[in-house]
C-alpha cells in the first residue's frame, strides 16, 4: 500500500485539531498534527538531557557552539534570541562549567568569539546520543516501510528549513 492510499490506525493519544482561524485544507492540517507531534517528540527528548546536567537554554547554547563553530556574542543573543545580557550570563555558566570558553577575534579586538571546548563538545555527543536513544525507543516496532516514509518526511522538512544561498 502506498504512503497515499495507507490509512493511519487509531492514535492512542489524539493530536488537537488545528486552530478554528486556519484554512481547512491538507497542508494546513497537516502542519498542525506535524507541530503537536514534533513539540511531543522534543518534549520526550528533552527529558534525556538530564544526564547532560544543562537546562535547556544551556544545552541549546551549546549546540549552536558546537556545530556553528566559534561566534561572537552578539550572534549567540540572536540566534538564541535572547538579550545580551542573557547571553552573557549563558556564556558565563558554560564557561564556568568548562564547556565553552572565550577569545578575542583575529579581526576585530573589540569582538569576542565563544567557542565549545572539547569537554562541551563531549557533553553534547553524550546527551545527543541519549536523546537519539529516545527516540529510537519510540520507534520500536514501526514496520521499515514506516520507518523509511518517517526518515523521508524528516529529510524533507529538514531541506526546507536548511537556509540556501
Amino acid at each position: 500500500m502506498s504512503p497515499k492510499t495507507r490509512q493511519p490506525g487509531p492514535l492512542p493519544s489524539p493530536l488537537p485539531g488545528p486552530p478554528a482561524d486556519l484554512p481547512d485544507d491538507e497542508r494546513h492540517r497537516t502542519a498542525n498534527v506535524l507541530h503537536s507531534a514534533a513539540l511531543r517528540l522534543l518534549r520526550r527528548a528533552a527529558a534525556a538531557d538530564s544526564g547532560m546536567d544543562l537546562d535547556g537554554p544551556r544545552a541549546s547554547l551549546l549546540s549552536v557552539l558546537v556545530f556553528g563553530g566559534a561566534q561572537p556574542m552578539n550572534r549567540l543573543a540572536e540566534i538564541e534570541r535572547v538579550s545580551p545580557p542573557a547571553i552573557t550570563k549563558l556564556v558565563t555558566a558554560l564557561e564556568a562549567a568548562g564547556l565553552a570558553t572565550r577569545t578575542p577575534s583575529p579581526d576585530d579586538r573589540r569582538v569576542v568569539l565563544v567557542s565549545a571546548t572539547d569537554a562541551g563538545r563531549e557533553a553534547l555527543e553524550r546527551g545527543r546520543a541519549e536523546r537519539v536513544r529516545t527516540v529510537a525507543a519510540l520507534l520500536d516496532g514501526l514496520p521499515p516501510e514506516d520507518l523509511a516514509l518517517l526518515e523521508r518526511a524528516a529529510h524533507l522538512i529538514a531541506a526546507r528549513l536548511t537556509p540556501h544561498p
